[in-house]
């Protein structure tokens, strides 16, 4: 997929989905919600192989939504449309993405025998006369010094065009799904700025999205500055949330407790996660309802099962109760997942390609979860565990909170920090470097 033209190899991130099987021509369309889940399989598979061209794609994806997809508030919009204005004022589709070979040559000049090769640029184009930028060659994504200075000579080339529409709407369920991405791929790799900026957009959502009373809300969009110039963030609500939105909070504000060691994370995972399952449970068969007990009344009430182009509500769920009640204890969480997996166990049997992200629930739920707690000061530690692809286990450190992981711990003998790795909250010694952790997570 990096390889071939649904790749926007000048400017980073995933167009909407190709149309043919080479994964060269996309609808240029880019969805936050692409950006977000597949950004997390790019730093999973870094996480995996240590490959340069995975950490490339991940870095660039989250580059391209942090500079076009971000409220400066902290929001990150929806999307970007596929439509933009050729030089006659006309809409094309792809137009902002695509070249010609004199544009290339234009753009980049003696680099442009080599971009033209890398990139796969002819006389005739594969695209309507025009080219989509692909890398012939799959998987050699690391650029040499002079393609690389030729993209970025691309790159600056290309914001003098007319830049494709903006949906400028704030999701809540988009973007906790890139909040959960974000912050997990800065305690990954370590980026600080990138923790900073989940952080951010953490105290957006609760800020523009949250109703004094708790109840979440669905959509947030910026007011009209031409009629209040005097404030430009001034926005507006609507729409009652619904379980996916509070699903991928959950997922997103766990894993933001994880990523910054505070414990208020947690405590807004919580409220979530009841909230959750107060507003949307189906007390007859289990899983959660689409729409919440205070919505208006439908002829019947639907329930989001399968996975699709996102994760569904209940697969969500699944994943963020199974992983908070690990953190916490709370087995009313725990229970409550797997009412979620029972209901959806024969169907997921039957299609599991329907049922992706629900796998992972199931994974869990059948190898069980592996508990860290770090106590005391020690980042390489907590550095070991974060940047190891470990994806049934949870850490926890920095600031306490109520746990049975935090019950009776200390920081050791000489209060430099140490190490616990239970199962099921039953833990093995603790350790205090980082070999001895890597040995116990290893078994």
């Amino acid at each position: 997929m990096a390889s071939g033209g649904i790749y926007d190899h000048v400017g980073g991130a995933f167009a909407r989905y190709s149309v043919d099987e080479q994964w060269l021509v996309p609808h240029f369309e880019k969805m936050l919600y692409d950006q977000a889940l597949l950004a997390r399989v790019y730093l999973h598979a870094w996480q995996v192989t240590g490959e340069p061209r995975y950490r490339q794609v991940l870095d660039e994806t989250i580059e391209y939504v942090m500079r076009d997809l971000r409220h400066r508030g902290g929001g990150f919009y929806s999307a970007e449309d596929a439509d933009s204005l050729d030089p006659d004022g006309h809409t094309e589709e792809g137009r902002f993405y695509t070249w010609t070979l004199d544009e290339l040559r234009a753009a980049v000049g003696p680099l442009a025998p080599a971009a033209a090769d890398w990139w796969g640029v002819t006389e005739g184009g594969n695209f309507e006369g025009r080219t989509i930028l692909n890398r012939p060659v799959r998987g050699d994504l690391i650029r040499p010094a002079e393609i690389e200075r030729a993209r970025r000579e691309l790159f600056d080339e290309r914001e003098g065009r007319p830049r494709p529409g903006l949906d400028d709407k704030v999701l809540t369920e988009w973007n906790g799904l890139m909040l959960a991405t974000l912050v997990e791929a800065a305690h990954a790799t370590g980026n600080r700025g990138w923790l900073v900026d989940g952080v951010q957009t953490a105290e957006f959502l609760l800020e523009h999205l949250r109703r004094p009373d708790g109840r979440w809300l669905r959509s947030w969009q910026a007011g009209d500055l031409a009629s209040a110039p005097t404030a430009p963030d001034a926005g507006r609500a609507q729409h009652l949330a619904y379980a996916a939105d509070y699903a991928s909070l959950l997922d997103a504000f766990t894993r933001l407790a994880e990523a910054t060691g505070e414990a208020r994370w947690i405590e807004e995972a919580r409220r979530v996660a009841d909230d959750l399952i107060d507003l949307f449970w189906d007390d007859e068969q289990g899983g959660v309802f689409t729409t919440g007990r205070d919505a208006e009344a439908l002829v019947t009430r639907p329930k989001d099962l399968m996975d699709n182009a996102t994760p569904s509500a209940n697969s969500l769920a699944s994943v963020g109760l199974l992983r908070l009640g690990a953190l916490t204890g709370d087995e009313r969480h725990t229970e409550h997942a797997a009412a979620i997996l029972r209901l959806l166990a024969e169907p997921a049997t039957r299609h599991p390609m329907a049922f992706g992200h629900l796998l992972a629930a199931l994974d869990l739920w059948n190898s069980g979860t592996t508990e860290v707690a770090v106590v005391g000061d020690r980042p390489d530690l907590v550095r070991l565990v974060a940047e190891r692809y470990q994806p049934n286990t949870v850490l926890t450190w920095g600031e306490p909170y109520p746990s049975p992981l935090w019950d009776d711990r200390d920081a050791g003998p000489d209060g430099q920090g140490q190490a616990y790795v239970c199962r099921n909250f039953a833990c093995q010694r603790p350790v205090g470097s980082p070999d001895e952790l890597a040995e116990q997570l290893s078994s």
